[in-house]
């Protein structure tokens, strides 16, 4: 078995690639997913790859998937129904959240509506002190009152968050024995095990939400693993998560709110290991595809990442959202893709974040789909080809296009088709301009010093543009850049994280303490995890520091051994980290240690697929020339005839001159004006700003 199989699946699209490791080459594919029944989708596709590669199923070593499940049933608010059981008083914690408004003067705004409704939320008594302390036991007859409340609903999930349960969990333990007794087949979470993190809000949401998509998780799994069964695979199966690494099935069925950023998490991935090999450590990701965009960033040539994240932001507003405390690579994500619904908005046009899916699809489509997109603007404007769309598969319906834009947005707002489409395309691209502005400058990174790396079905049509209002001096799309997400999931390791609350003065006298504390981290993600490979494990921890006194933490990453010595490393770090984050620092105040965070990953991906054999190009740019097409460019005021370049047949070395269309099979680029491109020596298309753009930026 000499093959590797990796599959994303969208909104919109499903991506896979096909990784042969005896020759180092990949292909890749791309279908419209089925969202009434994705496993449909993922087989029907697979047949027909295999066949197209003649290989057999029997033939593949490991299959490797992202899913949007968790996420969509979140956000969708579609998941279980939940009971809650927690301390007695604490009823409402997971209700009430956060004192802090997330828009400060606007008297109408709306807390994000909980997953769990307020009369399926029982209490017990009991109480733990923040040092584990048993200060009163769990009463039995009140927890059987909790449990027959929590069960009379109809729950088939329940999630267990006691107070100060990160620092004894025994009475969760007692909870979640006694459900296994009175109820077998109803899914149990407890906080403890979810998030064992201060922050009774925090801790509460994430094991709720854990809870939340369990069954669905479950159920979603075992039919994919029966059709895969079915067809005649019988080697690994992996499922990505939310922090860059990739888990068993069965562990993904213990703690599921773990993969809830599961896709966008490899596309950051397969950027990292572009930028790399391109001497490109300074990168920013954008990923755009049919339904949603996602931008991140890799500092230093490592992702960006947190423990801590919330899913379904309003506006970009932190505290908006359902929090999540979870490791994570950091991302935004807004609802702008191809399939984004156009439409005209006093005075104006809204672009999302409604999205035509796959079902029914933007117009062009010609699968019933009614209002515009972003698609449709994209190829009214003329930068898609309408025969060569996902590399031929699909053919679409440029006058239906045309004729959803004209009635929708170009009458209604007194605009000619030129001016209706590129609004559309215009207003997509500000909304993914103000994810990137708060992804590099709002949190202080110049984006003068980044490269943009572009992947997704829709992102290199739209990246110059971006890296233009955004000052990026030169866009990177990698081969493959359709399918980006699938890509990098070839090259994730195993990888598996633990955090434990424990409030500890940072001095020397407590280094002891602190080496010790470690350890016993390390130890339990062992345990919790079942690993039997501590040979192969590649350990890295942190720490979440803060000044005496003060209410929030910044992370510190910590070497992966610690020593006596370690007190003034942790310090020195810290330290560091504070003056980046605000310009100063105050030597002369202790510090104490909140959090603590320990990682394993198994380095498994040494042949992966991101860096495989790219195809001989002995022509000469004449070759890969497909001729010319009128494109819509507001700098050549209107529609003008521009080259339209096969990227497969471009030789590496020559530059080619905005304006430009390059197509190849999953994705199209466009050059703006002014913009030149170039192959380099990996088969990425790296295109340069016009220098008095990136001085200029808006």
């Amino acid at each position: 078995m000499t093959y590797r199989l990796a599959f994303d699946i969208g909104g919109t699209f499903t991506d896979f690639v096909l990784y042969d490791r005896s020759t180092n080459a990949s292909r890749y594919w791309k279908t419209l997913s089925t969202p009434h029944n994705p496993a449909v989708g993922v087989i029907t596709a697979l047949e027909q790859l295999l066949k197209e590669c003649e290989v057999e199923a029997r033939d593949l070593d490991e299959i490797v998937h992202a899913t949007t499940v968790a996420a969509n049933a979140v956000i969708e608010r579609k998941g279980a129904q939940t009971g809650l059981i927690t301390t007695d008083g604490f009823r409402d914690v997971v209700l009430i959240g956060r004192q802090k408004r997330y828009e400060t003067y606007d008297l109408r705004q709306a807390k994000p509506t909980p997953l769990i409704q307020r009369r399926r939320i029982a209490e017990v008594g009991e109480r733990v002190s923040a040092q584990g302390q048993v200060l009163r036991e769990l009463e039995q007859t009140s927890l059987g009152e909790a449990i027959e409340k929590v069960l009379k609903g109809g729950s088939t999930a329940v999630a267990v968050s006691l107070l100060h349960s990160y620092a004894n969990a025994d009475h969760e333990r007692q909870i979640r024995d006694r459900l296994r007794e009175v109820a077998p087949d109803v899914y149990v979470s407890l906080s403890s095990e979810v998030a064992p993190q201060i922050g009774e809000y925090e801790r509460t949401s994430t094991t709720v939400a854990d809870a939340y998509v369990k069954p669905i998780v479950a159920k979603y799994l075992d039919d994919l693993r029966a059709a895969f069964a079915r067809f005649g695979f019988t080697g690994r199966f992996y499922i990505m998560q939310s922090n860059g690494g990739i888990s068993t099935p069965e562990l993904v069925r213990e703690q599921p709110v773990r993969i809830v950023e599961s896709g966008p998490a490899a596309g950051v991935l397969m950027a990292t290991a572009v930028g790399t090999r391109a001497s490109y450590d300074q990168v920013l990701t954008f990923d755009m595809g049919g339904t949603t965009a996602k931008v991140g960033a890799i500092d230093g040539g490592k992702p960006s990442t947190t423990d801590f994240f919330e899913i379904d932001v309003l506006n970009y507003r932190k505290g908006s959202g359902l929090p999540l405390s979870i490791p994570v690579i950091e991302l935004l994500e807004i609802g702008a893709g191809g399939g984004s619904i156009a439409e005209p908005h006093l005075g104006t046009i809204r672009v999302g974040p409604e999205s035509a899916g796959s079902e029914p699809g933007p117009v062009c489509y010609q699968r019933g789909g009614t209002r515009c997109t972003v698609t449709d603007a994209n190829l009214a404007l003329g930068y898609l080809n309408p025969e060569y769309f996902v590399g031929g598969k699909m053919s679409l319906d440029g006058r239906g296009a045309v004729d959803a834009i004209r009635e929708q947005i170009a009458q209604p707002l007194e605009l000619d088709l030129g001016e209706a489409a590129w609004g559309i395309h215009a207003m997509a691209n500000a909304n993914m301009e103000r994810a990137l502005r708060i992804m590099s400058i709002e949190r202080g990174r110049d984006p003068r010093a980044y490269t943009l790396v572009a992947f997704g079905g829709a992102g290199p049509l739209h990246a110059a543009r971006l890296a233009k209002a955004l000052a990026i001096p030169r866009v990177l799309i990698p081969e493959g850049a359709g399918v980006g997400s699938a890509v990098g999931l070839l090259g994730a390791d195993l990888r598996f994280d633990l955090t434990m609350s424990r409030v500890l003065l940072l001095d020397q006298e407590a280094a002891d303490e602190i080496v010790a504390g470690f350890a016993n981290l390390k130890r339990r993600l062992l345990e919790q995890f079942h690993l039997e490979t501590a040979g192969q494990l590649v350990w890295s921890q942190h720490a979440y520091i803060r000044y005496c006194g003060q209410g929030h933490e910044l992370r510190v990453d910590l070497p992966s051994a610690l020593a006596a010595d370690s007190v003034t490393i942790m310090r020195r770090s810290f330290d560091d980290a504070y003056r980046r984050t605000y310009g100063y620092v105050q030597s002369e105040v202790p510090c104490e240690i909140v959090n603590w965070g320990a990682t394993a990953h198994v380095e498994t991906r040494s042949s992966n697929g991101v860096s495989g054999k790219r195809q001989s190009r002995a022509g000469s740019l004449a070759d890969a020339r497909k001729g010319e097409r009128s494109a819509y460019f507001p700098e050549l005021h209107g529609y003008a005839n521009c080259n339209v370049w096969d990227r497969y047949k471009l030789p590496p070395g020559d530059v080619i001159q905005g304006p430009a269309i390059i197509e190849e099979r999953e994705s199209t680029t466009i050059v703006p004006p002014g913009d030149s491109a170039v192959l380099n020596e990996h088969s990425d298309l790296v295109i340069t700003v016009r220098p008095e753009d990136v001085g200029n930026a808006r």
